[in-house]
């Protein structure tokens, strides 16, 4: 009796064995690698999985800019000194949190009538949001900040959706993560309450035609204690990647002005060679 008694324990431990062996072969099934990022609606699910996006890497940021370009946007580096420029246009990898996702690199120029400041950061956008692209929630970042630069007329280029509607619902986007892999340090100092933009209609924060996707410029001027500076930012968008060029101009001398169209000629100009040489296939 006592062994009879012992049975049906026994006959229970098999079939849980049993119920294990099943569930891991059919997980394993489903699961998959390679490095890719996970989507609502995928393995199964019965949401629809969202469009990837186009791009799927990202350059490495200190090396991606020409060292021409860099002189040019760092008059004066090394002052002859072929060795100290060296060291500064080799620039500082910025620390983030998934290189997979966001890399940055920044230089910086002191020099007897100031400092230069020059910025790049890549970020390319992975949605979340069930039913809304990698292209689309990249629309959606660009807008945010064009919209905190109060740009004049920066409505991003029409959105598609890989789903009916088009727009996910209250639940899906409170369940988005926001932006991707943020930069661990700032690289351009904050705006003052005295910073005013560009007085020159054309050189004003605007829309800018010729980069990517959707793209804009923003000029600031302000003025501090220690002296003067100019803060020039482009950001645009290449599908599923977000690009900002971050460049300024510090000087103690009030009297010489940091001049926007220079400023601003550079940084569009830098842009425009990231676009054509990462983007512009």
């Amino acid at each position: 009796m006592q062994r009879r008694a012992y049975a049906p324990a026994a006959a229970l431990a098999s079939a849980a064995v049993l119920s294990t062996v099943l569930t891991g072969c059919g997980g394993g099934s489903g699961s998959g690698g390679g490095g890719q990022d996970p989507k609502p609606g995928q393995a199964g699910s019965s949401t629809a999985a969202a469009e990837p996006g186009k791009y799927h890497s990202l350059p490495e940021p200190c090396g991606y800019v020409s060292r021409d370009t860099l002189r040019r946007m760092l008059p004066g580096v090394g002052d002859g000194d072929e060795e100290e420029a060296k060291r500064l246009l080799q620039g500082q990898a910025a620390i983030t949190y998934d290189t997979d996702r966001r890399v940055g690199c920044r230089w910086k120029l002191e020099t007897p009538n100031g400092t230069r400041h020059l910025s790049v950061d890549f970020e390319r956008v992975v949605s979340y949001q069930p039913g809304m692209s990698d292209e689309n929630r990249a629309k959606q970042l660009y807008q945010r900040q064009a919209t905190a630069a109060h740009i004049p007329n920066a409505t991003p280029s029409p959105t598609t959706s890989a789903s009916p509607g088009g727009t996910p619902s209250p639940s899906a986007r409170t369940a988005d993560p926001g932006p991707g892999p943020q930069l661990a340090d700032a690289t351009v100092a904050p705006m003052t309450p005295s910073a005013v933009p560009s007085a020159d209609p054309k050189l004003a924060p605007r829309v800018l035609d010729d980069l990517g996707d959707d793209a804009f410029v923003d000029d600031k001027l302000a003025t501090t204690g220690s002296g003067v500076h100019r803060d020039v930012k482009v950001v645009f968008r290449a599908s599923n990647v977000l690009v900002t060029i971050a460049y300024d101009q510090w000087t103690t001398d009030a009297l010489h002005i940091p001049s926007s169209q220079d400023l601003q000629g550079k940084a569009h100009g830098l842009a425009r060679e990231l676009d054509a040489g990462h983007f512009g296939n």
